[in-house]
């Protein structure tokens, strides 16, 4: 768990001007709200199709078992601190992120940013991919309501299987030029689905954005905000979603294994200094 320089986003990779920390062998960006949304709005600028992700620490858990998952989280474009778990361990070996920044909010905040009056980046069109049923569609009548300069150019539930994947991405083209591409089909389907093909489909900013149309549609009600500020969205989601306690098992796996390393970092220094 140290941190780590990242290259630019606005040519699809890392910006060089962003520092990380690794947390249990996956990449996390110490960024901002503001400092995301600058490096997508240069992202967009530039045409560089990146992948954003929004680790959190059951993905952190479930990278660990999955190598290839894992390698596409640590080539993506920008990995958002999305959990607020994943602060307090970068906190445990005397690192920093700054900031919880939580995917529904990034999205919403960029969408806000893109269609504000006098924005340098208007007009740009979104497809939603993903979900159950229409909630792509709901999500994306949500979205219009909200910001009603949005323009949705697709929305549709696609497939996240690899043999689908001509079929989804001509629907794509099919609908004119996107610039923001949204992916709900959960981790890592939806991360993996990004990585075999955004760059192909030319997008610049594509997000896998997990339960987030969920929120939009107004299928599953969001944490009330005082709870937000309080980082304690994760247990009002288990309480209204109490299907979800399952995945939540990998949370005290996460802190054992965070704490263990925190003390093998302290010994390391201590063991070093000794010398």
């Amino acid at each position: 768990m140290y941190p780590t320089p990242v290259s630019n986003v606005a040519t699809g990779g890392h910006s060089s001007a962003v520092q990380c920390v690794e947390v249990l062998g996956v990449r996390v960006d110490d960024v901002t709200y503001d400092e995301a949304l600058s490096l997508l709005q240069g992202a967009l600028a530039a045409r560089a199709p990146s992948v954003v992700t929004t680790p959190n620490p059951e993905i952190v858990m479930l990278a660990r078992r999955h190598p290839a998952f894992r390698a596409v989280l640590n080539r993506s474009a920008l990995n958002i601190p999305d959990g607020i778990g994943l602060l307090f361990a970068a906190r445990m070996v005397g690192r920093r992120l700054r900031q919880h920044v939580q995917g529904t909010d990034l999205v919403l905040r960029l969408a806000a940013i893109n269609f504000s009056p006098g924005s340098a980046l208007e007009p740009r069109r979104w497809f939603l991919l993903g979900g159950h049923g229409d909630v792509a569609a709901r999500a994306a009548a949500a979205l219009v309501r909200q910001f009603p300069s949005l323009t949705i150019a697709g929305a549709m539930p696609g497939s996240p299987l690899e043999s689908d994947d001509a079929e989804v991405c001509a629907a794509i083209r099919a609908a004119g030029p996107v610039d923001v591409l949204l992916v709900a089909y959960g981790a890592p389907k939806q991360e993996l689905w990004l990585d075999r093909n955004l760059a192909a489909l030319g997008i610049p900013v594509g997000i896998g954005v997990g339960g987030v149309f969920n929120y939009l549609s107004g299928d599953a009600p969001r944490a009330p905000a005082w709870l937000r500020r309080l980082h304690l969205e994760w247990l009002h989601r288990l309480i209204s979603q109490p299907w979800r306690w399952r995945r939540q098992l990998a949370l005290p796996q996460f802190a054992a294994l965070v704490v263990l390393e925190a003390l093998r970092v302290r010994l390391s220094i201590r063991t070093s200094h000794a010398r």
